[in-house]
């Protein structure tokens, strides 16, 4: 891989601009890179920090170009935006993350037979076509069963849970209108204990940084905290450690990764997801680490050596909804030591991510007295 070396002074190309594009941008700034952000919306919160901004669809081939032609490399932080546009816009300007790994990820069941093909273990899964193959797949997986679609799903959208054989004739037409859509993927429920992530790094030169692991809570398909403290296993920490390492190196991969895994009762680790790029549950990484996860990504596609990662403080990151926002002002005085990120999003719609909250401690033990002792989180959950 050409390892292009982008110095301080020459121009970042950001494809999407929202909160993850405007964290890398301010990450770029302050290492002193000039930023440029591509987004269908006039209103997105990046073009706030951007030195220039410009606005065209992902699918905007004409416009694409021009923005790829007017940057030193080019980087993402949507990632459903059209590989081969982004394989073709390789050839304009330098894109050291490529389009292979992307269009990998971009549908699950590719990613599901990449990781298998990895040695990386997943939860079972079958490709369904039609409501004929759902019944094939609860047959052969048993229930619950979860129906996704192959492409665009997030945050819980696009996704179907069959608790029972009697679910499938509940939810028939709602299956069908998301299989008239695409392909979907059928995915074996996993009973996990709890659910983690990690954040790994990797620059063209090969080396490799991980970030600590999370334990995560969601809420309806949407993350509603982070939790980085002394508390993982060591035993489950080297699984999740050694499948991040092993999926960096067979992708190739340039940049920051973010991986979520399922960890079982008996300490079974699956991978989950992948998302090539910084990740929601990579937050706290800004407060609680010496270096962020989007200063790492800058890093990477810079083509600049990556730092050794050292966790600062164990923490807690809580997201910050649109149903959130008229509690802003007792979230900040129930937590005055929290560090507050409000992305300015608009408007504040309910389930939009429109900032975060990150709470650090000296200890574990005392992060933790600090959240038992919290109604205030209790009630904040409660509204996603």
């Amino acid at each position: 891989m050409n390892n292009r070396v982008i110095l301080p002074g020459q121009t970042i190309g950001i494809i999407g601009g929202g909160q993850l594009g405007k964290m890398m941008a301010q990450s770029a700034q302050k290492m002193g890179y000039r930023v440029h952000v591509y987004d269908p919306s006039e209103a997105a919160c990046a073009f706030n920090v951007a030195h220039q901004s410009m606005v065209g669809s992902f699918s905007d081939r004409d416009q694409l170009v021009r923005f790829a032609q007017s940057v030193d490399v080019l980087t993402y932080e949507f990632e459903n935006v059209n590989s081969q546009l982004l394989q073709e816009l390789d050839q304009q300007s330098y894109f050291p993350q490529g389009s292979q790994f992307l269009s990998i990820t971009q549908n699950r069941l590719k990613e599901k037979d990449w990781l298998n093909d990895c040695q990386i273990t997943t939860v079972g899964y079958r490709s369904v076509k039609s409501i004929a193959d759902i019944e094939k797949a609860i047959d052969q997986l048993g229930c619950p069963l979860v129906i996704k679609t192959n492409r665009f799903g997030y945050d819980g959208k696009g996704q179907i849970v069959l608790k029972d054989a009697s679910s499938l004739r509940d939810n028939q037409a709602d299956l069908q209108s998301l299989l008239e859509d695409q392909t979907c993927i059928a995915e074996a429920y996993c009973d996990f204990d709890y659910e983690a992530s990690i954040m790994i790094s990797r620059n063209p030169k090969g080396q490799i940084e991980a970030f600590p692991v999370s334990i995560n809570q969601h809420r309806h398909g949407i993350l509603y905290a982070s939790l980085v403290t002394n508390q993982v296993p060591a035993l489950v920490e080297d699984k999740i450690k050694g499948f991040a390492q092993r999926i960096a190196e067979q992708a190739q991969l340039v940049g920051v990764l973010g991986i979520e895994f399922f960890v079982t009762k008996d300490q079974e680790v699956l991978v989950n997801e992948l998302a090539p790029r910084p990740h929601n549950s990579g937050h706290y990484s800004i407060e609680s680490c010496n270096v962020s996860q989007y200063d790492q990504h800058i890093l990477a596609i810079t083509g600049r050596d990556l730092i050794p990662v050292r966790l600062l403080q164990p923490s807690l990151m809580i997201n910050i909804l649109g149903q959130h926002m008229e509690d802003l002002s007792k979230a900040m005085a129930a937590f005055p030591q929290a560090i507050f990120h409000l992305y300015g999003k608009s408007p504040a719609k309910v389930q939009r991510k429109m900032g975060h909250f990150t709470l650090g401690a000296k200890s574990s033990q005392e992060l933790f007295q600090l959240i038992q002792t919290s109604h205030f989180l209790a009630d904040w959950k409660e509204k996603i």
